[in-house]
């Protein structure tokens, strides 16, 4: 199988989905958040870096669920253009 090079889009999107996981993230370590999520520290380090791009759904959904934040809401807010980390995660 052949893999498509990722788009500007799909880079942009998994930017602001790691941006949205670090500021849900707060004060806690990544350690621990990765612990709750069971993945490795360094999967959360890229994904929050974006540098995972297309990270799997089991993956953003133990995060999500660690961190007590909607699906929903955070696939809204990392598919918005122009949304910021920053700005309230609506939860």
């Amino acid at each position: 199988m052949v893999r498509l090079p990722h788009t500007p889009e799909d880079i942009e999107r998994g930017r602001r989905l790691g941006a949205l996981l670090r500021q849900a993230r707060g004060s806690r370590s990544i350690l621990e958040v990765a612990s709750m999520a069971r993945i490795s520290p360094e999967t959360l380090r890229k994904i929050e870096a974006g540098r995972l791009v297309t990270p799997s759904f089991a993956t953003v959904t133990a995060v999500a669920s660690a961190l007590d934040l909607s699906l929903d809401s955070l696939a809204e807010e990392s598919s918005m253009p122009g949304a910021e980390a920053g700005q309230p995660l609506t939860a």
